[in-house]
């Protein structure tokens, strides 16, 4: 099993929680696993990229057309990003807008539930619904889970459960 994975968004969109809620659930499965980012200017609301790997590779970057799933929560940077993914590539976006790939509005639903950044969950959720990643519904819950502060480990269930039923 082997898949590459984009997360893509701005600074304090969790976009870094969500890559190590992924890498988590591949830990938890005993499948190796590789990441890093970029987000030098993040805390400005600069553009974050995160990369993942679940399998077997050397090096944690992907190159041009490679990456099976890009996960966008800020859709603005799908003209950035879009050439990371295959042709054939799952491409999930958190977007009001209708266009390309699959599309919900976690944000909207992040703000109902009282944080905005519970968009990243929400996004996971529709993730795994779609069947665009290696994991299920119940690896995702254990990582977050294990990752999340004791204190909004519910809430950020609460935003993958949306996501899930969306």
């Amino acid at each position: 099993m082997k898949q590459q994975i984009i997360v893509s968004g701005i600074g304090g969109q969790g976009v870094l929680f969500l890559t190590r809620v992924i890498a988590q659930v591949a830990v938890n499965r005993d499948l190796p696993v590789l990441t890093a980012e970029t987000h030098g200017m993040a805390q400005r609301g600069g553009t974050v990229l995160s990369t993942i790997k679940v399998g077997a590779f050397a090096s944690p970057l992907i190159r041009t057309g490679q990456a099976d799933v890009g996960l966008l929560l800020w859709d603005a940077n799908l003209e950035v990003h879009r050439s990371l993914l295959k042709k054939s590539g799952a491409l999930l976006l958190n977007s009001e807008q209708t266009g390309e790939g699959a599309r919900i509005d976690a944000s909207a639903i992040a703000r109902k539930l009282g944080n905005a950044v519970l968009s990243n969950l929400v996004l996971l959720g529709l993730a795994v619904r779609q069947g665009a990643l290696f994991c299920s519904s119940e690896d995702c819950e254990a990582a977050i889970r294990q990752l999340a502060p004791a204190k909004f480990v519910e809430q950020n269930l609460a935003a993958f459960h949306q996501g899930l039923d969306a």
